[in-house]
């Protein structure tokens, strides 16, 4: 069985404090880029490409399309690989694809085509760099600060979500939307940079090696699959990331043909959802303490629900209001679901299935929102955006619904272990 190594790290030091802000920054660097891309990359489709529905639902599709394909198998891959050298490799190769649109479009040669293409190749590097980035979590921060760290991670993530989209709008508004892609660009090689000056803290054995990949994957999805905690908040996390693919695919057309939003406030609109994120990931402890940890993961699924239904209401001016309140409100419960879950995964997993548990975790949660975005533009093609975003805020009651029929429902507070 695979045995990931233990590393000085985790022992909370002054050199545990270094690499965890080196890691810090280079996520939050990412972060940033990325909030701009949220923004930019649909705006390209938009705008210079004038691209539908179901061109729009294909095109998120194609940004999570690769956890469908590469979800399982990633978790063995890092668990048998040099985590950090994924790491930095993703970084790169995500760098070169996001900066090749506007050398396309310079040259007169992007297509609709070409974006898609991009989001699958930045698709496949996310996947590889996100279950290798969490694995180096655990190796950066001791387990008694792994609650707080979180939170602070999960904040960061809505900081750069509300900055990142709102830089993003009015960069696209000053320079234009495939200029504005390559803030992303930069902050991928600042990232690719700052990872590689850590060291490699987390490695496979060589049992792990030895040991076949379909026996590493299907132990990961055996202990998913049959936990009586994991298992339904994973299934609840699906439900709420096919709301979350339909969304993203929807939400910027429907601001700008619906709601006709002027281009440098579609970014600040977008950005309403990360004051959601912000406000909730700080918190998580004092919930999760106040309520307990399994009673705020339910509540968090109905205020998703509520933060949804508000979303489409209004037209005009009152309109935008109601899309930047409710999706404020449907990340504030998005944040609280899964920070509260995701550390109980890492607390509860033993060590050598972290990898390949977080991968499986994701390969069935985020499978949803390829799924989700493909169905929504359709949807939305044939009765109209608004109704499609309707449609979504009726999906989304399937996650507490889930919740309450599982183990979760009796408890105050997730076990320790």
């Amino acid at each position: 069985m695979t045995r990931i190594e233990p590393a000085p790290a985790t022992t909370g030091g002054p050199p545990a404090t270094r690499a965890f802000w080196t890691y810090w920054t280079a996520n939050a660097t990412s972060t940033l880029g990325t909030g701009v891309t949220a923004v930019a990359l649909p705006l390209v489709a938009v705008l210079v490409l004038d691209a539908g529905p179901s061109q729009m639902g294909l095109l998120a599709a194609a940004s999570y399309a690769a956890w469908l394909v590469l979800g399982l198998p990633a978790g063995a891959l890092v668990a048998r690989s040099r985590v950090r050298g994924i790491q930095v490799a993703a970084d790169l190769v995500r760098a070169a694809a996001i900066g090749s649109v506007p050398v396309a479009w310079w040259l007169d040669a992007l297509t609709f085509g070409h974006l898609v293409a991009v989001a699958l190749v930045v698709s496949f590097a996310n996947v590889l760099f996100d279950t290798a980035n969490t694995t180096y979590f655990v190796s950066v921060v001791p387990k008694n600060r792994i609650q707080d760290r979180n939170s602070l991670m999960s904040a960061t993530h809505g900081v750069g979500e509300l900055a990142g989209p709102s830089l993003g709008g009015l960069l696209v508004q000053a320079v234009g939307a495939v200029a504005a892609l390559l803030v992303d660009m930069v902050s991928y090689v600042v990232s690719a940079i700052l990872l590689r000056t850590l060291p490699e803290q987390a490695r496979a054995t060589q049992a792990a090696s030895g040991t076949p990949m379909r026996t590493l994957i299907a132990e990961g999805w055996r202990y998913v699959s049959r936990h009586p905690i994991v298992g339904p908040c994973t299934w609840a996390a699906t439900l709420i990331n096919f709301v979350s693919g339909g969304q993203l695919a929807l939400f910027t057309l429907y601001l700008v043909r619906e709601l006709h939003t002027p281009t440098g406030l579609v970014g600040l609109l977008l950005a309403a959802a990360a004051v959601g994120s912000i406000l909730g990931a700080g918190a998580v402890p004092w919930l999760s303490r106040r309520i307990g940890s399994a009673r705020l993961v339910v509540a968090a699924s109905f205020t998703s629900v509520a933060g949804a239904a508000v979303i489409p209401l209004g037209t005009g001016t009152p309109g935008m209001v109601a899309f930047a309140a409710g999706s404020a409100i449907f990340s504030t419960g998005v944040v609280w679901f899964s920070t509260a879950t995701r550390t109980y995964r890492f607390v509860s997993t033993p060590p050598e299935l972290l990898s390949r548990v977080m991968a499986t975790v994701r390969f069935v949660s985020w499978g949803g929102i390829p799924v989700g975005g493909l169905l929504a533009g359709l949807f939305a093609d044939a009765f109209g955006l608004r109704a499609g975003i309707v449609a979504l805020a009726v999906a989304m009651l399937g996650a507490p619904l889930v919740l309450l029929a599982s183990r979760v429902r009796g408890l105050r507070d997730f076990p320790e272990t």
